[in-house]
């Protein structure tokens, strides 16, 4: 923040009397109009100005630095080079100590609808077929197969992707096509190769974006995704973010404040006495899992979703699982999950997105933040399978409480609005006032105790 303040101290009274949230600031300097002994020796008198100053910076988390020239900080008389003003100000040379920081520009991406798409899809299905998956009967083979296959596919994707850099030209519907017309003209010069190239980038562009209107029409919100408010928005700014009263200016602590704010209830103590009032429900069989049950919750997920880790997209998982035998190799290794009783440490694996919480005032607590799990595909497909039987056998089994509305199959809001209108009514009925509570679970997630939910499942028939 550079900073002018008159002689009457006009900047330094506003600065001082009103509340300006600068917490992100580094640096303050300018003309304070202020002479005191603290920075000119040559200067006898002290000002309560200076305290003020000093109060300010302090307020800001700033210290006074020393000029590397130790001079005073006002001549009598001085002349400007190349200049007709004169100023009696000091030139002072100040020494900050700016940490490099590299920023990755680049990335290694496979083009959509691209040969080498098509190869990396192949290469993967037939990595998955020829997995031997007849003998999961440990826990360590499991892990095994597991690891081969997702070493295979990270082998093949750093086969067929390639290096590109990401800058602000950067242009989704740019491909190979328009790279190479672009530097036979650069080469070249010539008018022709010119046309060649702006008529490319036309024919490109139009193909891309008639390939993502018919996206667009096919899918559930139709043209409704065309309009502003269902676009992605700007990014809120970002003030430095404060942990325990201190500036996270570090990574390690900025990782610190986040993984604690984001898992503030782990490794806490659970009374589990609180399931003996449930009673048990009978024991549920639990078959095999089936090609339809995959088929049917592999055709409700959205293709553009992001990937985890292993690069594969639902899209990729679709074109992979239209063969048969690949697809029983997979529920092979999904029956050897729940069979063993054990997770393979490839489906934990998962990248962890920070997002700022819409409409906050500040951004400067972790609290503003949320975090989105990226995990491997294949093991987030097993789980919504999983979770998809698990939920039918507990309302079958009459688990769940009525109230229950969020979070499953054919409930809605309407549903909430109505049982909401019914205690409200049946209240009246009886001369009662009524009135809502409502209230938020902070970090509900996270925050879910693994003993209690599988002491949970079980009580719900599930051994």
């Amino acid at each position: 923040m550079n900073v002018y303040s008159d002689s009457s101290h006009t900047a330094l009274k506003y600065l001082k009397d009103t509340e300006v949230n600068l917490s992100n600031l580094l640096i303050m300097t300018g003309n304070f109009n202020i002479r005191d002994i603290f920075w000119n020796l040559a200067f006898s008198h002290h000002s309560h100005l200076c305290d003020n100053l000093l109060i300010i910076a302090d307020s800001f988390n700033l210290e006074l630095s020393c000029p590397t020239n130790n001079i005073p900080t006002r001549n009598s008389h001085s002349i400007l080079p190349d200049s007709q003003l004169s100023s009696d100000h000091a030139l002072l040379i100040i020494m900050i100590n700016i940490t490099e920081e590299y920023i990755d520009s680049f990335k290694f991406s496979i083009a959509k609808n691209s040969e080498e798409e098509s190869r990396f899809i192949g290469e993967v299905t037939y990595a998955i077929k020829s997995i031997n998956t007849d003998d999961l009967v440990n826990s360590f083979k499991l892990e095994e197969t597991t690891t081969l296959l997702a070493s295979t596919i990270d082998c093949t994707w750093k086969a067929n992707s390639k290096r590109i850099k990401i800058t602000k030209q950067s242009k989704s519907w740019w491909n190979e096509d328009c790279n190479n017309t672009l530097n036979m003209y650069q080469s070249s010069k010539s008018w022709e190769n010119w046309k060649v190239f702006k008529n490319k980038v036309k024919a490109t562009k139009r193909s891309f974006f008639d390939s993502k209107i018919q996206e667009i029409i096919n899918k559930r919100r139709g043209s409704w995704e065309l309009m502003n408010w269902v676009n992605k928005k700007k990014l809120p700014m970002i003030k430095t973010i404060k942990y325990n009263g201190q500036q996270c200016l570090d990574i390690n602590d900025l990782w610190c404040a986040l993984h604690s704010t984001f898992n503030m209830a782990s490794n806490h103590q659970v009374d589990t006495t609180i399931l003996d009032e449930i009673s048990d429900k009978p024991t549920i069989s639990w078959p095999e899992f089936s090609r339809e049950e995959f088929k049917f919750m592999l055709s409700s997920c959205n293709n553009s979703s992001v990937p985890g880790p292993d690069k594969l997209s639902w899209n990729h998982l679709k074109i992979i699982f239209d063969d048969i035998e690949c697809l029983d190799s997979f529920i092979q290794m999904a029956n050897a999950c729940i069979n063993l009783g054990y997770w393979p440490s490839h489906f934990k694996i998962s990248n962890t997105i920070v997002i700022p919480k819409p409409n906050k005032k500040s951004y400067d607590s972790p609290k503003s933040f949320r975090p989105i799990i990226l995990l491997n595909i294949m093991g987030k497909l097993i789980e919504k399978v999983f979770g998809e039987r698990l939920q039918f056998h507990s309302v079958s089994n009459d688990f769940i409480h009525l109230s229950q509305l969020g979070g499953l199959k054919f409930k809605s809001m309407i549903d909430t609005g109505v049982a909401l209108t019914h205690t409200i009514q049946t209240g009246w009925v009886k001369n009662l006032t009524m009135s809502t509570l409502a209230f938020d679970i902070t970090q509900f997630f996270p925050s879910l105790n693994h003993q209690l939910l599988s002491l949970t499942i079980k009580k719900a028939g599930f051994n």
